[in-house]
C-alpha cells in the first residue's frame, strides 16, 4: 500500500492538488489544520479539491480547524477522530486538535480529555496500527520547538509505548520536521504541507518498505 500523509496544509490548496504523489497514492491520510481557522463550508472545500483527484481520504482536524469541521469530516464518514477504521488491511486510528497553545485556538484538549478518550479502547487485533495525532508525542525532534523544549503529549506517548503503532503520523509543530522513534513505532512529522511537506510510506503486511519525507522548500 501506496501512503501519503499532508499535515498542516492551512487552506494552501494549490500546495496539495499540484503533487504527483496525491494522484499516486492507494491512501492519503491529513493529520490536522488543514483548513486555517476555518469552519465547515472551508474544509469542504479543501476536502473536495482533494478528493476530487484521490477520493481515498481519511482525516483529523487540527487545533487551527473549528469543531464544526470536524463533524464536516464525521459527516463525511472519513474522520479518524477517536475512531478505528480499516482499509486495505491497515487499521487506522486517529486524535485531533492538539494541547493548549500558546495563543488560544478553536480545537485543544486538556492532557486529561485525551487520557479519558484513549483509556480503555477496545484495541482491534488485526493488521499493522497507523496513527495519526495532530499533537505529536512527548520528547521527541517532532514536539521540539527549540533545543531541549518539548511541548508533546506525554498520554499520548504513553499510548504509543503501550500499543506501539507501526508509525505514528504527526504534525502541528512545524519546527519538528523529521522522522524519530518510540519503542518499535516510527513517529514522522512531515512538516507544513502549504511549504510542499509530505510524507510518503510504502506498506506490505507489518513491513515498512519505505518511509521518507519530502521538505522540497526547506
Amino acid at each position: 500500500m501506496k501512503i501519503l500523509v499532508l499535515t498542516d496544509i492551512h487552506a494552501k490548496t494549490g500546495a496539495v492538488t499540484r503533487l504527483d504523489s496525491l494522484r499516486q497514492a492507494d491512501l492519503v491520510l491529513l493529520s490536522g489544520d488543514i483548513t486555517h481557522f476555518g469552519h465547515s463550508r472551508e474544509m469542504a472545500i479543501m476536502l473536495q479539491a482533494i478528493r476530487s483527484i484521490n477520493p481515498a481520504v481519511y482525516a483529523v482536524t487540527g487545533n487551527c480547524d473549528y469543531p464544526d469541521a470536524e463533524k464536516y469530516l464525521m459527516d463525511e464518514g472519513i474522520s479518524l477522530n477517536a475512531t478505528f477504521r480499516e482499509f486495505g488491511g491497515v487499521t487506522l486510528f486517529g486524535l485531533s486538535g492538539s494541547l493548549p497553545c500558546p495563543g488560544k485556538t478553536p480545537h485543544e484538549y486538556s492532557e486529561e480529555e485525551y487520557e479519558a478518550i484513549l483509556t480503555g479502547l477496545a484495541m482491534p487485533q488485526n493488521g499493522p496500527l497507523l496513527f495519526i495525532s495532530h499533537q505529536p508525542p512527548y520528547g521527541t525532534i517532532n514536539d521540539q520547538v527549540s533545543p531541549g523544549v518539548h511541548v508533546g503529549s506525554k498520554t499520548i506517548r504513553n499510548f504509543i509505548e503501550v500499543h506501539q503503532p507501526l508509525i505514528c503520523f504527526t504534525g502541528h509543530i512545524h519546527e519538528g520536521i523529521g522522522m524519530d522513534q518510540i519503542g518499535t513505532s516510527r513517529i514522522v512529522n512531515p512538516g507544513p504541507a502549504n511549504a510542499g511537506g509530505y510524507a510518503w510510506a510504502e506498506i506490505e503486511g507489518t513491513t515498512i518498505k519505505k518511509l521518507e519525507i519530502t521538505q522540497p522548500f526547506r
